[in-house]
């Protein structure tokens, strides 16, 4: 619910604090006073557009509060009114945000046409406000009631009221499962060709280079090179062995280090250094007489097998010819092949249009068993509900009221997320006139009493009996629910109607929370709370503002009687007054 708006420097208000009550509060005030400030305040706060024409003239911007104490588990509630509270929490958490049951929002104005927001003191987006604020206010009005114009309203309407939204959202999820299924058949079939031309080239490729998978091409490389310059490599090793030892008188590398050995020797006994560097030298000598081993080795093998030779020369000029090909170093072709060969193997494992026509089928047959059920369901409930929606409207100034729900099955391939059927909320208001969709001959007055009547309905549908009777200290208000706003509710109306809107607006509040800007003095004689805004002319500062004021006793008989015989205020009018007032406390 919402507990309490602030205002700073909105409009015509310098700065007012305002609480609510939990049932039914009611707004009024002569035209022009500011009634609908409340409201503009409000729908900013739920992400409501901004406009720099809000600031408070000489301000450099306008800040507006609404505080939400919005509990789980509210006494009494519903489970549908339960699913709506955890839907709130739900929607913190999937925001990263921590919820304990209150939310403050505050919504900045600038003069500069810059807006700002935030949510428990935390920086939101208008988007996010936008969200979580049609969880908190639900706003109606004479010349807003697009949700009620909307077919999909009707029918959400209609399985709330007849407890069919579990089966709805059954039939909704086979829906989309069905849907689901039959893209990703369409997508696959559409890449099809697509899929079985890549696992050609793929399975190309890989044949392509499969010698070359087959061997270490880096040694193959390696090897190629060695052989083909085997002869001078051989002459090379031969030379190193003359050079390091040989059978000449020329002197060579083992003959110098034994010399050295020798002379270090010869005075190890004398210096330390002669002895260490003596033992470096034979470990010298002994590395020398290994490389010249190796070395002969080398000198006196055979020379290359030609075979081998033109093996590795057919593999280097495949490397060469796949290296310009697929325009990477022949190396770098055996890692592409691991990612080549993990492609292929995902498009061979992609299940195909045919696999997944058996699970469409099946799901088709889920859905439409359940869209079948639900259909009839809805038919059979539909006229006793007409006739409830009739029952109320008609005290409403409608006597001759008519409502009838339609159902026009579709086309199997146009069946929806809703279900088989168009269903029409149908209507007429005079006698004689044929009914036709409420979308084309409702007026503004109209449209707002059904909305009134639709909202009254779904709150106290299945609710024991005792919660229906209100009184000033026992209002069963439900919590869980969105906070319900009616802008001007009655226009067109008056005398017993206005009474009777009054009384289904305090029934209402027995259930929800409810604000309503009214004119009507039989309406807001059954509020359980009466706020007045009252222009006031500064003479100090020289501007207009609108004082806000909740009042009780005389002061809300003062007001009623305004209300209900004009300016000229007389002891007529307030009794008539206090007689609306008693009526509500009897």
């Amino acid at each position: 619910m919402l507990t309490s708006l602030t205002l700073q420097n909105f409009a015509l208000i310098n700065h007012h604090e305002l609480s609510f009550y939990d049932g039914f509060n009611v707004i009024t005030g002569e035209t022009g006073a500011g009634k609908s400030l409340l409201l503009d305040a409000l729908s900013l706060c739920i992400g409501g557009r901004a406009d720099t024409s809000m600031v408070r003239h000489g301000k450099d911007h306008a800040d507006i509060y609404a505080q939400f104490e919005f509990t789980v588990e509210a006494s009494g509630a519903s489970s549908h009114n339960a699913n709506t509270a955890a839907a709130v929490r739900q929607w913190f958490e999937s925001h990263d945000r921590e919820f304990d049951g209150e939310v403050l929002i505050r919504r900045q104005l600038s003069s500069n046409g810059r807006s700002k927001a935030w949510l428990n003191g935390a920086p939101v987006s208008l988007t996010e406000l936008k969200e979580l604020g049609s969880m908190l206010v639900n706003i109606h009005s004479q010349h807003a009631q697009q949700a009620l114009l909307k077919p999909s309203f009707v029918v959400e309407w209609l399985d709330s009221i007849a407890g069919l939204q579990p089966l709805a959202n059954q039939t909704e999820q086979a829906y989309r499962t069905y849907q689901k299924l039959k893209r990703q058949a369409e997508e696959i079939a559409a890449k099809e060709a697509h899929r079985n031309d890549r696992i050609e080239l793929l399975n190309s490729q890989l044949a392509d280079i499969s010698p070359l998978l087959a061997v270490d091409y880096e040694q193959i490389e390696a090897e190629h090179d060695e052989l083909s310059n085997l002869e001078a490599l051989m002459l090379e090793a031969s030379h190193a062995v003359q050079l390091l030892d040989n059978d000449s008188d020329d002197p060579d590398t083992m003959d110098l280090l034994g010399k050295a050995i020798r002379l270090c020797e010869n005075q190890s006994e004398v210096s330390a250094t002669f002895s260490q560097a003596s033992e470096s030298l034979y470990l010298a000598q002994q590395h020398v007489s290994e490389a010249v081993g190796l070395l002969a080795d080398y000198a006196e093998q055979q020379l290359p097998d030609p075979e081998r030779l033109e093996e590795l020369n057919t593999l280097i000029s495949l490397g060469h010819r796949l290296s310009r090909k697929h325009g990477l170093p022949a190396i770098n072709l055996v890692e592409e092949a691991q990612t080549w060969q993990e492609e292929l193997d995902n498009l061979m494992n992609q299940p195909t249009s045919e696999v997944l026509e058996a699970q469409i089928n099946e799901a088709w047959q889920d859905f439409t068993a359940l869209a079948t059920e639900l259909g009839e369901a809805r038919q059979q409930v539909a006229p006793s509900i007409s006739e409830k929606l009739v029952a109320q409207l008609q005290p409403l100034a409608l006597p001759n009221a008519r409502c009838e729900f339609v159902f026009t099955e579709r086309a199997a391939e146009n069946y929806n997320a809703q279900g088989k059927h168009d269903i029409e909320l149908m209507f007429s208001a005079n006698v004689g006139m044929p009914m036709q969709p409420l979308y084309k001959i409702a007026s503004g007055g109209e449209l707002s009493r059904m909305a009134l009547v639709m909202q009254v309905l779904l709150a106290t549908h299945n609710q024991p009996s005792k919660q229906t009777e209100s009184t000033d200290t026992d209002v069963a208000t439900d919590l869980s629910e969105p906070m319900l706003v009616f802008d001007e509710v009655d226009v067109g109306i008056s005398g017993g109607t206005a009474q009777v809107v009054g009384e289904l607006l305090r029934q209402l509040g027995a259930h929800r929370q409810l604000l309503a800007i009214t004119h009507q003095a039989q309406v807001a004689a059954q509020a359980h709370q009466h706020i007045l805004v009252q222009k006031h002319h500064d003479t100090d500062e020289g501007q207009t503002t609108s004082q806000i004021n909740v009042i009780e006793d005389e002061a809300q008989v003062d007001e009623l009687a305004r209300m209900s015989g004009g300016v000229n205020i007389t002891e007529v009018t307030r009794e008539h007054a206090r007689s609306l007032l008693a009526d509500v406390n009897k």
